[in-house]
């Protein structure tokens, strides 16, 4: 990975963590290292532990950065996920979150936002 797509992702999970902050929800870690790959964000809201993927796009080439999320990845974030959690007891109520971050050049300078809760029920 070239450190320009480092910075733009390292860019987009500062971004995803003030979002997360502003809306209520306290930063537990960030870039968090298991056994089955690394977990962006853990944050917590109301007793629920949310384990967030941050994707970024700075242009449509590759599409929406939420279209990164394959049944594979997915699998990933889950594995993740269960490697963090087996530390905790009890285990609390959690779930997987994508939070999408286009930062595009041109007439908008702030950059979309999209959060998507749960993305998978399955674990």
């Amino acid at each position: 990975m070239s450190s320009k797509n480092v910075d733009l992702g390292k860019n987009g999970e500062s971004i995803a963590a003030t979002h997360a902050l502003a809306n209520g929800y306290n930063v537990i870690a960030k870039n968090v290292r298991t056994p089955a790959g690394e977990i962006d964000l853990i944050l917590e809201k109301d007793g629920t532990l949310v384990f967030a993927e941050v994707k970024t796009r700075s242009g449509y080439s590759y599409g929406f950065p939420e279209e990164a999320i394959t049944e594979s990845k997915l699998q990933h974030m889950i594995d993740a996920a269960t490697h963090y959690l087996i530390e905790l007891n009890p285990i609390p109520d959690w779930r997987l979150d994508v939070i999408s971050i286009e930062l595009y050049q041109g007439k908008r300078t702030q950059p979309v936002i999209h959060w998507i809760e749960n993305v998978s029920a399955d674990r």
